[in-house]
C-alpha cells in the first residue's frame, strides 16, 4: 500500500487528558474493548476550521457509553475543548475527528465492570469517504446479505464498535463486487440503511426515508431532514419495503464521513441524482461551513 499505515501518521492524540504523540497513543492486546467491543465512538467532520455539531457529537458519546454501562470520565464542555485544542495542534482546516471510549486491560473476561475507561481523540486529513468521480454521479450499492438487528438484541441506540462488525463484512462483500457500498435490511426485511450511513429515496417530489428504530438516527440524518423542510420538501419518515425501490427516481446517502451522497444503483434497482439530492448536497455543504465573521 502507498499510503502511510493509520499508526504511523504524524501529529498528536488526545489521549486520556493528555496530548501525546501520534506514535505513543497505544494500548495492549489484552484490552477489553478489543476482544469484547466494549467501545463506543464518534465520528466527526471539521470544515474551515470548527468540527461541526462538535458537541451534539459528544452528547452522543455519552450516550452511547450509558447504554454500554459505563460512563465516560470527562465531561462533554472538557470532550470539546480538546477536540478543539487537538484540531489547532494539528494544524488542519479541514479534517475527520474520531473520539473513541473503551474498557482498558485491568481484567479480562465478559465481565469487566472495574475496568479503566480510556478516551482517545485523533484528528487526520480524510478526504470523500467515496470516491469523488463516482460520488458526483451516484454511487452503486449492494444488497448485504446481514442485516441490522432486532433492538431486543443489540443495543441499536448505542454508536457501539460492535455493532459494525456486519458492516464491515458487508462493505468488503460489496466492494469485492465492485460496488462502493451495501445497502442493509433490517431484522423484519424493511429496508434500513448503508453500512455507515442513512438513506433517502426521493418520489414525485416527496422524499421517504426508514424510520430509525433499529439503527442510528444520524446527526447528519437530523441535519439533512431539517435542510429539506426549510426547502419546502415533505419528508415522510416510515417503513420501507426493498420491493418499493423500483418506485423511487432518486436516493443518497447521508452521514458525517459520506455527508451527502447520491446513489445511482442497489443491486437491480436504478436511480438518478437529480434536483432535490443536488440541492440538499449542495444546501448541506452550506450549512457545516462556519459563517465568515461579519467586518468590524
Amino acid at each position: 500500500m502507498a499510503a502511510v499505515p493509520f499508526d504511523q501518521l504524524d501529529g498528536q492524540i488526545w489521549f486520556n487528558g493528555e496530548f501525546v504523540d501520534w506514535k505513543d497513543a497505544k494500548v495492549h492486546v489484552l484490552t477489553h474493548g478489543l476482544h469484547y467491543a466494549s467501545a463506543v465512538f464518534e465520528g466527526e467532520r471539521a470544515y474551515g476550521g470548527r468540527v461541526f455539531k462538535l458537541t451534539e457529537h459528544n452528547q452522543r458519546l455519552h450516550k452511547s457509553a450509558e447504554i454500554l454501562g459505563f460512563t465516560v470520565p470527562y465531561s462533554v464542555a472538557e470532550l470539546d475543548a480538546a477536540t478543539i485544542e487537538l484540531l489547532k495542534r494539528q494544524g488542519f482546516s479541514e479534517a475527520y475527528v474520531r473520539p473513541i471510549a473503551w474498557r482498558g486491560s485491568e481484567s479480562m473476561g465478559v465481565s469487566a465492570q472495574n475496568n479503566r475507561i480510556n478516551v482517545s481523540i485523533a484528528i487526520w486529513q480524510w478526504g470523500s469517504y467515496f470516491n469523488p468521480a463516482e460520488k458526483l454521479k451516484g454511487i452503486r450499492l449492494d444488497i448485504a446479505e446481514y442485516r441490522r438487528p432486532d433492538p431486543k438484541t443489540a443495543p441499536c441506540a448505542s454508536k457501539a464498535a460492535g455493532l459494525y462488525m456486519i458492516c464491515t463484512i458487508s462493505k468488503h462483500a460489496a466492494e469485492a463486487k465492485g460496488y462502493a457500498d451495501a445497502m442493509m435490511l433490517d431484522y423484519r426485511g424493511q429496508v434500513a440503511e448503508a453500512t455507515g450511513a442513512n438513506i433517502f429515496f426521493v418520489k414525485d417530489g416527496v422524499i421517504h426515508t426508514p424510520v430509525p428504530d433499529c439503527f442510528l438516527n444520524g446527526i447528519t440524518r437530523q441535519t439533512v431532514i431539517e435542510l429539506a423542510k426549510r426547502r419546502g420538501y415533505q419528508v415522510i419518515e416510515r417503513a420501507i419495503m426493498p420491493e418499493e425501490l423500483a418506485d423511487f427516481s432518486e436516493c443518497f446517502l447521508t452521514g458525517s464521513a459520506a455527508e451527502v451522497t447520491p446513489v445511482s444503483e442497489i443491486g437491480p434497482y436504478t436511480f438518478k441524482p437529480a434536483t432535490i439530492s443536488e440541492t440538499l448536497m449542495n444546501d448541506y455543504m452550506k450549512e457545516v461551513y462556519p459563517v465568515a465573521a461579519a467586518a468590524e
